[in-house]
């Protein structure tokens, strides 16, 4: 859930963005990423090179996600977002996103969505606040797309994971029709959702998702993952016994080698 690099003092290099496409290659398993704001939007703080957000979201695209595989040794195919997200008469003012994924397993629907901190890259100037504004369009197609697909298929759940921690206080409220879109969704499956992202460095694993009447949505769980300094890791496992559905493992830094 994005944030392969610090969000300060860490220039957003080409040799950078190598690095780390080699480390995540390293992994055993197939491993699928999220952007995180670390990784582009927060490149145009000065301890980071001061480099053009949206030049270096281009090559991170580039480096990333090229295909249509997971990075890892053991890579698997994933659909990517490939169709227009939002149309002008016939023209396409918001085109899909390469590093938006879906895949099923253990019949459970898993999507990744590209939102992420620093207020999603909003409020800094025009063409960032069209990124975004495009990037957001794209992301509740995305998410309707996954939903439809656990509803057509009769899937046992949902995950839906991004970066960015959506209840964190945001200029605009930017994050709103997010939390909205899963609520709803969450209430209209009536299956298990689970969120999943990180941005704010807590574990944490509870229902913050609320209905219109202000209550939790029963069927709808969010898991934060650990963050730097305390770098834990979460084992999420699929019970079709539970009627969770998922498992959730915390393995706090004394037990993460185990």
């Amino acid at each position: 859930v994005g944030d392969f690099k610090a969000g300060g003092g860490a220039p957003c290099t080409d040799a950078l963005y190598a690095d780390r496409k080699r480390r995540l290659d390293a992994s055993r398993h197939a491993l699928v990423l999220t952007p995180g704001d670390n990784d582009w939007t927060d490149c145009r703080r000065d301890s980071n090179g001061k480099s053009d957000p949206l030049e270096r979201l281009a090559r991170l695209r580039e480096v990333f996600f090229p295909d249509g595989w997971s990075l890892g040794r053991s890579r698997i195919p994933l659909a990517r977002q490939e169709a227009c997200a939002e149309r002008d008469g016939v023209a396409c003012r918001c085109p899909g996103l390469p590093e938006n994924r879906l895949w099923t397993r253990g019949g459970v629907v898993f999507a990744t969505v590209h939102v992420v901190g620093s207020n999603d890259n909003r409020g800094f100037d025009g063409a960032n606040d069209s990124e975004q504004a495009c990037r957001a369009a794209a992301g509740r197609a995305w998410i309707e797309n996954a939903l439809r697909l656990a509803e057509t298929s009769r899937s046992r759940g949902v995950v839906i994971a991004a970066q960015a921690n959506p209840w964190e206080a945001s200029r605009e409220r930017v994050y709103d029709p997010l939390l909205a879109q899963l609520a709803a969704g969450a209430r209209r499956l009536g299956r298990p959702l689970l969120f999943i992202h990180g941005d704010t460095h807590t574990y944490r694993f509870d229902q913050p998702l609320r209905d219109g009447l202000g209550k939790a949505v029963a069927n709808a769980w969010r898991l934060e993952s650990y963050g730097s300094p305390v770098v834990g890791w979460v084992r999420v496992s699929v019970d079709p016994h539970d009627e969770r559905l998922f498992r959730v493992e915390p393995r706090p830094p004394a037990q993460a080698g185990s």
